[in-house]
């Protein structure tokens, strides 16, 4: 027989209470923040892989492993002697944001498309976080690809006010690819050919990424403004 939905995370978070307790696991009991940033990445792209694979118990599995270092750095913060918060102070936030972040299911207000749900959780975000740009809030760390991907979205709406990203040829050539796996195959080729010449692709795309970034704040300035997050 189950019990009530959410029950066994209380269970989670009272076997991480006893594995750090004094008589728990040494190993557990010394870690903190910074040392656990090591399998907090890791398990994030483990649960990356079973998604793109279409593994659904190696999903289930994954997000269980990122859910306990959720568990585990809410514990260690809670030792804090200074500044300590729990997992309730973590889900506090959580709700609240969310909450915050959808009045079209909350307050009533108006928004009838993703998008424009979408759009909306950008502009409250922003001034929330009191936000100059809409590039400001993206982490720096992201990988080349993802990090890319995050800059050209968040700026969508100044796209055409923006330089343009390649030659005209180049574009034509990408829109020539008929599916994902061709955009991929073509990525590879890049990249492989970046290894030829001894270029870091990484680092290219990342100066990539900040030349654009220098380029939407110039455009924000100009305007006396910004659009979107």
């Amino acid at each position: 027989m189950t019990g009530a939905r959410g029950e066994r995370f209380l269970d989670l978070v009272a076997v991480m209470d006893q594995l750090r307790s004094p008589d728990g696991c040494p190993w557990d009991a010394r870690q903190t923040h910074a040392s656990l940033v090591e399998y907090l990445v890791e398990e994030t792209y483990e649960l990356v892989e079973a998604i793109e694979v279409g593994d659904s118990s190696g999903v289930r599995e994954e997000l269980g492993d990122l859910l306990l270092q959720v568990v585990f750095h809410a514990r260690i913060a809670q030792e804090n002697p200074d500044e300590p918060w729990d997992i309730d102070a973590v889900c506090d936030g959580i709700i609240s944001k969310l909450v915050a972040r959808h009045p079209h299911v909350f307050a009533g207000a108006g928004a009838t498309t993703a998008a424009a749900v979408e759009a909306n959780w950008h502009e409250l975000k922003a001034k929330e976080k009191g936000r100059s740009s809409v590039t400001d809030g993206i982490p720096a760390q992201l990988p080349a690809l993802v990090l890319a991907g995050k800059v050209i979205a968040r700026s969508a709406s100044l796209a055409g006010q923006l330089p343009a990203l390649a030659a005209q040829q180049d574009i034509a050539m990408v829109e020539s690819l008929s599916d994902e796996q061709q955009l991929g195959e073509h990525l590879l080729a890049l990249v492989a050919l970046a290894r030829v010449r001894g270029w870091d692709a990484e680092g290219a795309l990342r100066a990539a990424v900040r030349h654009r970034v220098r380029a939407i704040q110039e455009l924000e300035n100009s305007v006396g403004g910004k659009s979107g997050e």
